[in-house]
């Protein structure tokens, strides 16, 4: 399989990260504007986040997210691209990770429900179990 075509699933997470970030930024600021808070007052993290709207809490809060476990899912693409384990499985695994993400993220910032997201992360967890356990399967054994 070619390396390239393997590792689509991962710039494309890294392009929605991007995204996301984006969409913090176009919410957070105008709600620091509307809340008065001087950004240099609010340089500790999570210093005014009680003045700001949940919703625009949820995005930033999301982006936080993007950058914990998808690490785990960058380092195993990575990982299987550089020593023979880029196969249709593999991708099949990668591509619905990213879908079940994009999708966490949306539930995360559209929606005020907490079970929703909980079950959307939980498949995305198992999801990227398999693919770790695919590789060290493929590694060990």
């Amino acid at each position: 399989m070619d390396i390239h075509h393997f590792l689509e699933p991962a710039i494309v997470l890294i392009g929605w990260t991007m995204l996301v970030w984006v969409w913090m930024y176009a919410t957070r600021i105008p709600a620091m504007n509307q809340a008065a808070i001087n950004p240099d007052d609010a340089r500790h993290p999570g210093t005014y986040g009680h003045l700001l709207p949940s919703n625009v809490r949820a995005v930033a809060d999301n982006h936080n997210h993007l950058h914990e476990q998808p690490t785990v899912f960058y380092a195993v693409m990575f990982f299987a691209a550089l020593t023979g384990g880029a196969d249709s499985l593999a991708l099949n695994l990668a591509w619905a990770y990213v879908g079940v993400r994009v999708l966490h993220s949306l539930v995360q910032i559209l929606m005020s429900k907490v079970i929703p997201r909980f079950a959307v992360f939980a498949l995305g967890s198992l999801i990227l179990i398999a693919l770790v356990t695919k590789e060290v399967i493929r590694t060990f054994f």
